[in-house]
């Protein structure tokens, strides 16, 4: 996320975040995909050696599948939205949809405040590793079900993130934000804080979902036109 109030796509006008009970929803039921197959072996080899996350000895994850995406990479995953979002000094949160004009999928409340991910995202590579522990073979519980997480950022662990149902503000966000197809910016909340503290900080962008396992899933962003912007990646990991 950048401090820029400057976007690369501008949202539509709006005096604040509205209350969807306020706001008209127009965002959509996502699609009912097929479940993605593994990522080939030939993939995995080619890119394994860029896969690795930057983990200290508390951290267990292991290496995934699937490189880091840049302009020479083919993409082997499914292209989805991803926008993160928060008041600066509030905890960031993480929302997945298909693409800007569903409902989110998946939304994360984070272990970090929205300001330190802008200083981490600012210093170029970030990783995300989201861990819980893995289940018995017989639960078939989603990986993107689980409710708490144990999160590191860059190998440093943070605390928790917790998965929720999407808040009122949260869809009043995605509802604001779903002509934007990537960009960052604030946009003016509701919590009653005036000045910056009081405006909501977005960055959206097109992320590759590889499937590793029904224990793995890594979310790369994609950088438009493969410049050198700063390299996002989230691994989700049963332990």
């Amino acid at each position: 996320m950048a401090e820029s109030r400057s976007s690369t796509t501008t949202p539509p006008e709006t005096p604040s975040l509205t209350p969807s009970h306020q706001l008209a929803l127009s965002l959509i039921q996502p699609s009912q995909r097929k479940k993605h197959k593994p990522v080939k072996v030939f993939q995995v080899f080619r890119s394994v050696f860029r896969s690795f996350p930057i983990i200290t000895p508390a951290c267990k994850l292991p290496p995934l599948p699937g490189g880091l995406p840049d302009s020479h990479r083919t993409t082997a995953g499914t292209r989805i939205t991803g926008t993160l979002f928060g008041y600066r000094k509030g905890r960031v949160s993480l929302s997945i949809q298909e693409n800007p004009r569903c409902l989110p999928t998946l939304v994360v409340e984070l272990a970090m405040q929205t300001n330190v991910l802008q200083k981490e995202m600012i210093s170029g590579m970030v990783r995300i590793a989201l861990e819980c522990e893995k289940r018995p073979e017989k639960d078939k519980t989603k990986l993107w079900d689980e409710p708490l997480w144990t999160m590191y950022c860059n190998g440093k662990k943070n605390g928790y993130g917790v998965k929720r149902d999407a808040s009122e503000e949260d869809l009043g966000v995605m509802e604001v934000l779903r002509a934007v197809s990537m960009g960052a910016g604030v946009l003016p909340g509701y919590s009653g804080l005036d000045g910056p503290d009081g405006e909501m900080a977005y960055m959206r962008a097109h992320f590759e979902q590889v499937v590793g396992s029904r224990d793995s899933q890594t979310l790369y962003m994609l950088s438009p036109d493969g410049n050198n912007g700063p390299e996002l990646s989230i691994f989700f990991v049963r332990v």
